[in-house]
């Protein structure tokens, strides 16, 4: 027994033993986890739970030229509270809940004080650190919210914690939308516009700031400042002017819901710098209803039509073929080019006398006719004076969709028997509305080539960071010979030719219209039509060029004069009007004409009366009725319109809005014109425009 007492005995210390050092190996291991590789593990345990995300910087805003917001982030908060903060104690807690409770129902408007109330206590009793109070709420709701009970206690904000976020606006809505364009998260998608253009000016640089994490998926702050604070993005100023912008879409936008057109687009450059002050681009949607969707300027290009004519004839006297003064054939407004035949639109028969007429009246035949006559023999040097007129050159535009494409060569496979006849007139050609412009452009820059101009400065806050200057892609596109030439042309289209619909007595315009079918997979649609007009003005002394061009009229109007050239008209007449230093000045009258007389504008008699009273000048006002210019009555009938040319703003608004009338002042000084006459039969709410230089 006592053998077998010994091996119980024995195995029985084994057993302790094991269990000693099995012990031992646990305290070992805890050992070095905590002393050993603690600082490891703790690193670790501490990544998992803290980390730093990125803060969205304020993105630039982005001006018209006048200081008007095209595009501005608005600052929007995310709410939360740590309802547990050492701040917030039971009593504080219990003494301001109802209070909070009603300013939150208040603000919001979205639940009841008992529902507010109900959620606080819920977020206290499960001791929520992150408690989400409200989502993207505006920067006015955000400085009411941190003056409610609890929250404005200044130790730790009553435990708010705000997270700053911005929402991207345009105060405009859709004027120049496109152009002003967007910027997108998903980086497989091209941004556009100039949001897109200079993104790296707008973005400015993200912040960090450290979270923790207290559940699966909520991460709060750990201090109330950020790590690394953002910076805000720069600012764009355009070359956008508003108000002629707003003219240049209200005008395109008329005229296609006129005519039921596809699409259409209008463009102004200022002339010496190739500044944009307008650019318009609407699309019918599937709706039917316009929208700036997509940049017809710069991105559709398709064969212009006779707009093109002005260029084959600048090749032609170029190298001394033609003169606009030259007699030019026309074959009777029909004439057959291999096994196509050309047509005008004009009657059968009529018979051109010049080059200039021929332009004037968009003959087909006669610029087909001349081309072929000088340079069927050798067609590749028609080509390359088209090209030495940079007419397919890349312009430099950063916008992303900008098309370029080349004018073919005769070595081109698609270069047949009929190419240059077609082509002299504006087909198998494709150019994009700014191309065409920009070449017009020239033209009436005395042949000096400048690329469009969408941005004039870059600013961060108040400095300049970056003054754009205008950049110039010719000195000049031809000799100044064939640019006299081409100018005279140009005129004598609004003079006498296809576009004498927009001729006014005020300024002269130049340019062309043009008419082209357009394009399709099974050859030309005779029902698809491109109405387009190009030119600039003044005349004499240009200072701003425009293209309107306008795709598949279906309304029965197909031509440029019909369809383009009255929203033409439409622009240049704003623009004239605000544009005070185009005006022509007048004659001044002899100063012995108004010898001891003042010029006095129209308004109220008894401030005018005061003032010729105090300076002892003889008048004469039967009462105290409103006076013109020579001191006479004025007709105060309310049942008429009353006259207000020669007053100033104010007195011009008091009176016209006194009968009744909604004023729309345009310029600056006293009125020379209103848009309802005179005497006319008076209704009240109807809008009248006053023009006023």
């Amino acid at each position: 027994m006592s053998g077998q007492k010994k091996d119980i005995l024995l195995r029985v210390n084994l057993v302790f033993l094991g269990f000693i050092l099995f012990a031992a190996c646990i305290l070992f291991s805890i050992g070095k986890v905590q002393i050993t590789e603690g600082e490891m593990w703790r690193s670790k345990q501490q990544a998992l739970n803290l980390r730093f995300v990125e803060i969205e910087p304020m993105r630039g805003n982005i001006y018209a030229c006048d200081g008007s917001l095209l595009a501005t982030s608005l600052p929007r908060y995310d709410v939360h509270v740590d309802i547990m903060a050492p701040v917030i104690t039971n009593a504080v807690f219990n003494d301001n809940v109802d209070e909070l409770a009603q300013a939150l129902a208040t603000l919001f408007g979205d639940k009841s004080q008992a529902d507010y109330k109900q959620m606080l206590r819920q977020a206290r009793n499960e001791k929520n650190r992150y408690f989400l109070i409200k989502r993207n709420i505006s920067f006015d709701q955000r400085n009411q919210l941190v003056n409610f009970p609890i929250f404005n206690l200044k130790k730790n904000n009553g435990g708010l914690i705000i997270t700053q976020l911005s929402k991207r606006e345009k105060p405009f809505k859709e004027l120049a939308s496109r152009t002003v364009g967007f910027k997108v998260k998903d980086s497989s998608v091209t941004s556009v516009g100039i949001e897109g253009a200079f993104n790296d000016y707008l973005k400015g640089i993200r912040g960090k700031r450290l979270m923790q994490r207290i559940s699966s998926s909520v991460w709060k702050p750990v201090n109330n400042e950020n790590e690394i604070e953002p910076k805000d993005g720069s600012d764009i100023v355009t070359t956008i002017d508003i108000n002629i912008q707003d003219v240049a879409e209200n005008a395109l936008l008329e005229n296609l819901v006129l005519h039921n057109a596809k699409m259409g687009c209008a463009i102004l450059m200022e002339v010496a710098t190739g500044e944009i002050k307008a650019i318009a681009n609407l699309k019918q949607n599937e709706q039917g209803v316009y929208e700036e969707s997509y940049n017809v300027a710069i991105g559709n290009a398709t064969e212009p039509g006779s707009t093109f004519k002005l260029a084959s004839y600048m090749v032609a006297m170029e190298d001394g073929f033609l003169n606009p003064d030259d007699t030019i054939p026309a074959y009777g407004g029909r004439r057959k080019f291999g096994i196509e035949t050309i047509e005008d639109s004009h009657p059968d028969g009529v018979q051109f006398k010049t080059v200039k007429d021929a332009f004037a009246h968009s003959s087909n035949v006669a610029v087909a006719s001349a081309i072929t006559k000088y340079y069927q023999k050798n067609p590749q040097s028609y080509v390359s004076g088209l090209k030495k007129l940079h007419l397919d050159g890349d312009l430099g535009i950063k916008l992303s969709g900008a098309t370029y494409i080349p004018i073919k060569n005769t070595g081109d496979k698609s270069w047949s028997g009929i190419t240059l006849p077609f082509m002299s007139m504006g087909y198998e050609t494709l150019l994009t509305p700014m191309q065409l412009l920009t070449f017009y452009n020239a033209v009436a820059n005395n042949g000096k080539m400048v690329a469009p101009m969408f941005v004039k400065e870059i600013r961060n806050k108040s400095q300049v960071v970056e003054r754009f200057k205008p950049i110039i892609l010719a000195d000049s596109i031809c000799s100044q010979s064939t640019i006299k030439k081409a100018k005279v042309l140009l005129e004598e289209v609004v003079k006498t030719g296809t576009a004498k619909g927009i001729k006014n007595t005020q300024y002269n315009i130049a340019g062309k219209t043009g008419t082209a079918q357009i394009a399709s997979l099974n050859g030309y649609d005779k029902k698809a039509y491109q109405a387009s007009f190009c030119g600039y003005f003044p005349a004499e002394n240009p200072k701003y060029s425009c293209i309107v061009v306008i795709y598949s009229p279906n309304n029965g109007k197909i031509y440029g004069s019909e369809v383009a050239c009255p929203v033409f008209a439409d622009i240049a007449a704003k623009v004239y009007s605000l544009d005070v230093k185009m005006h022509k000045e007048l004659n001044r009258m002899p100063d012995s004409l108004f010898a001891g007389f003042p010029i006095v504008k129209s308004g109220q008699a008894n401030p005018t009366s005061k003032v010729v009273k105090t300076l002892s000048i003889p008048y004469d006002v039967q009462s105290n009725g409103w006076v013109g210019t020579n001191l006479k009555q004025v007709d105060n009938s309310t049942s008429i319109v009353p006259n207000v040319v020669g007053m100033g703003l104010s007195d011009a608004i008091y009176l016209l809005e006194s009968f009744g009338l909604i004023v729309q002042p345009v310029g600056r000084g006293k009125v020379c014109k209103q848009s309802i006459k005179a005497g006319q039969k008076l209704e009240r709410g109807q809008k009248i425009i006053i023009e006023l230089i």
